[in-house]
């Protein structure tokens, strides 16, 4: 289930990123790797912002749609 669809305040493991190299390794750097557990802090606009290793990070819906949880 993609990232986009878990509810506010819900909190997840990664399982995969999905996308090209240069997705993955973008994501990767923010933290959203597999195995990483995330938690939706808000939603805003289709964009997301989700604590990850402690901080919180925005994403766009596309690429909350590509990490998979």
């Amino acid at each position: 289930m993609p990232l986009s669809q878990i509810g506010i305040g819900k909190r997840c493991r990664i399982k995969d990123v999905t996308g090209d190299d240069a997705v993955r390794h973008r994501l990767g750097a923010l933290g959203f790797v597999e195995g990483m557990e995330v938690e939706v802090v808000a939603e805003v606009g289709g964009n997301f912002v989700v604590g990850v290793l402690g901080s919180r990070v925005a994403v766009d819906g596309g690429l909350a749609r590509r990490i998979l949880v």
